[in-house]
């Protein structure tokens, strides 16, 4: 039988918990991530993280959303650790959602944390609740949860930094209850968890065994190499086998010295062309590419009549799509350090040198070529070039040679709005290298904002923005959908974009060049200036 409470006297207040918060477990747990670095836009759900913020904490503001995850990414690609974004209930995810795909084709190591109710109103539909968080980011997450209980947060964050981490890497989502915060839970420790595998023995000696038949071995070469530290071992591979080299198409990273003996060029993503340039040789060798990634419908056979085709790529998915020969999954740079562990093969003869560029000439509207040309002559090539100009990219691949490991970052996606924030982010990261931002003038607004960042964090990047005032990718790829040549195309053109404005506007210095005579004092200049500076580059 219950006893009743004397009159006048209410219940004992219960004893302050000597356990941590979540927030405190949490804030520990990046510690042991080597985490120190938040990206966010907040919003009212996340407000609770940011109480008592720690001094040893920096937090990255992001005007919106995409370029939280833009420069994000480009941060966690540099610095090869997972990066930690906040960002606000559905909304936030919604805004972000296109660099998320991007993130989730670059391959990039994220932890997401989104804000959500309080869990004591979420039956009722409250303002700004997500009603279904964990679905909202499929399928371009790895991993999504939005834990049962408050004490499973930091658990959760855990498992999913595990996860980011692991080959291939990519985003991952955790929805957190905004009351969650201030709960107690038990403390949680950072482990260590692998993070690649070793291919297997068995399909990695018929890969090498190949490569030793072969005469005339290619290789082409995609993001996964420069991702996974493979440069200097693919390098070495490609010399011991002779072998001519091509970056795959729509590489996010450029994986070979672009000015090397046996640098054959980048092949582009149409599945005839691919064949035509790869012609003459008997083994194809994808090393950490897609076989292949194609743009437009192509028929016909996926590697030229009597080739062999081979794979070494750290993902499982891509090797289960790859039309034909053999795979192997596993980490890139371990399974080409056990090719190199092999006997060396017999001597073969180089293949065709690649014929020179002729140089590209001023004119009275600068080429796009002239620019890349300049910017190559003028930039230390320890430089980092991040771009997003996708009309200029075969210029770019012409006139402005990638010359070492890890200079050279675009998206693997195809959307536009990565290239602006994710040279903040790299610039970040890698505070002991000039970054260069190559950005056409339609992709820079899809995520201007990045320049105000850029501005307040006093990051010295060179913006370099090529306008030609029309989205050109779009008009030069019409025909191939039947357009001819004086049909207007809808939705093309950009007029009356005031960049210099929209820098000043923001905090950055600012120039203008529309004379060729002047491009490489001015490109010296703003490569040398000590902010962020934007040159705006009238271009045909």
């Amino acid at each position: 039988m219950l006893q009743a409470l004397p009159k006048n006297t209410a219940p004992a207040a219960p004893a302050p918990s000597s356990r941590p918060t979540v927030r405190e477990v949490v804030l520990d747990l990046l510690r042991g991530f080597e985490i120190n670095t938040i990206f966010g836009n907040p919003g009212s759900t996340e407000l609770p993280l940011f109480l008592d913020f720690p001094s040893d904490f920096r937090y990255i503001l992001g005007l919106q959303e995409s370029v939280v995850v833009g420069m994000a990414d480009g941060y966690a690609q540099a610095s090869h650790n997972a990066a930690f974004v906040n960002l606000h209930s559905a909304a936030g995810v919604g805004h972000a959602m296109g660099n998320i795909f991007t993130a989730h084709k670059n391959r990039t190591p994220m932890v997401i944390t989104a804000g959500q109710q309080a869990r004591s109103i979420l039956p009722f539909d409250p303002f700004l609740f997500s009603g279904q968080a964990t679905e909202l980011p499929k399928p371009y997450v790895k991993w999504s949860i939005e834990p049962a209980r408050a004490e499973d947060v930091p658990l959760a964050i855990a498992r999913a930094y595990y996860i980011a981490m692991q080959q291939p890497r990519g985003p991952v989502l955790v929805s957190i209850p905004a009351d969650d915060w201030d709960k107690p839970c038990e403390p949680l420790q950072a482990r260590t968890v692998s993070t690649g595998s070793r291919p297997e023995p068995r399909v990695l000696q018929a890969i090498g065994d190949a490569l030793d038949a072969s005469r005339r071995p290619v290789f082409v070469v995609g993001a996964a190499v420069d991702r996974d530290r493979a440069w200097d071992d693919v390098l070495a591979l490609a010399e011991r086998h002779s072998a001519a080299v091509w970056i795959a198409p729509m590489s996010g990273r450029c994986g070979f010295p672009q000015d090397h003996r046996l640098f054959a060029g980048v092949l582009p993503a149409m599945r005839e062309k691919i064949v035509s340039l790869l012609g003459g040789h008997d083994l194809v060798f994808a090393l950490g590419a897609a076989a292949f990634t194609y743009h437009v419908e192509g028929f016909g056979p996926h590697v030229p009549p009597g080739a062999h085709l081979v794979q070494l790529i750290d993902d499982p998915g891509t090797a289960a799509w790859t039309p034909e020969g053999t795979s192997a999954v596993g980490s890139v740079r371990l399974g080409v350090q056990d090719l190199l562990a092999r006997p060396a093969p017999a001597v073969r003869d180089l293949p065709p040198a690649r014929a020179a560029r002729p140089r590209a000439e001023p004119s009275a509207l600068m080429s796009v070529p002239y620019v890349m040309q300049t910017l190559a002559e003028v930039r230390e090539a320890a430089s980092i070039v991040v771009e997003e100009a996708p009309s200029s990219r075969a210029a770019m691949h012409a006139y402005l040679p990638i010359l070492q490991s890890e200079t050279f970052y675009t998206m693997c996606s195809g959307g536009l709005g990565y290239g602006l924030p994710a040279a903040v982010g790299v610039a970040l990261a890698r505070p002991d290298r000039k970054v260069i931002g190559l950005i056409g003038d339609g992709s820079a607004m899809y995520s201007i904002q990045a320049l105000w960042s850029a501005a307040q964090l006093g990051l010295p990047i060179t913006f370099i923005i090529l306008k030609n005032r029309r989205y050109a990718a779009l008009q030069e790829f019409a025909p191939t959908f039947g357009f001819h040549e004086g049909d207007k195309l809808e939705g093309t053109d950009l007029p009356d974009l005031d960049f210099l404005a929209l820098a000043r506007g923001q905090g950055c210095d600012a120039v203008r060049v529309s004379d060729a005579s002047e491009l490489p004092d001015v490109l010296r200049t703003a490569l040398a200036h000590p902010r962020a500076i934007l040159v705006e580059v009238d271009v045909a």
